[in-house]
């Protein structure tokens, strides 16, 4: 968030954080699904690695084209919570430390409760609650489906991409994720 803010300095930009943490029980179940059928639809299976995703990423980013991620919910999490942004080995290597961490100590529903107040959702703009007021005016307790998909097919640029104005590509992201939401029926914790 720092960092965030000394990059919108040099941008001209004044300084922008907006930020609320919400409890768990008060972000909609759309949102918390919206969230884990975007970015990792393995969250409650696995224990902080999703071994396939990385080896798909490791394979593409191998080809030299656009760097793919096969980061869990966890190692976000870990990331975004206790180290610095960056691809470095030695980053990689603490985020691995600190996933394996969090998953031994917090429960599931304390990882993804942490993830939704944590991540960027918007330039200035970090967690659930902060999105859902910036987007739609509403606390993040009461977003619907269509919403919290937008919001979550943000998640990879969300400083690119904007609920306020989709593109044509993040209008398909959203149906994806409605579609995986459909799938992934309702999250047991």
């Amino acid at each position: 968030m720092v960092q965030r803010n000394i990059e919108r300095s040099s941008d001209d930009k004044p300084a922008k954080m907006e930020k609320k943490w919400v409890d768990f029980e008060h972000i909609s179940d759309n949102m918390k699904r919206a969230a884990v059928s975007a970015e990792d639809q393995l969250f409650l299976k696995h224990i902080g690695f999703d071994v396939k995703a990385i080896e798909k990423a490791f394979e593409t980013n191998k080809l030299g084209k656009k760097i793919k991620g096969g980061s869990t919910i966890s190692q976000q999490t870990a990331k975004n919570v206790f180290l610095w942004p960056g691809r470095s080995w030695i980053r990689k290597g603490f985020e691995a430390y600190f996933t394996l961490l969090i998953e031994i100590l917090w429960s599931k529903e304390r990882i993804l409760e942490v993830y939704l107040n944590v991540i960027e959702m918007g330039d200035g703009v970090y967690g659930a609650e902060a999105a859902a007021q910036e987007y739609f005016g509403k606390s993040c307790g009461k977003l619907n489906k269509s919403q919290s998909a937008l919001i979550a097919a943000c998640f990879p640029n969300p400083r690119r991409w904007t609920p306020r104005k989709p593109t044509q590509y993040i209008k398909h992201r959203q149906y994806l994720i409605l579609r995986n939401m459909r799938r992934l029926g309702p999250l047991d914790f």
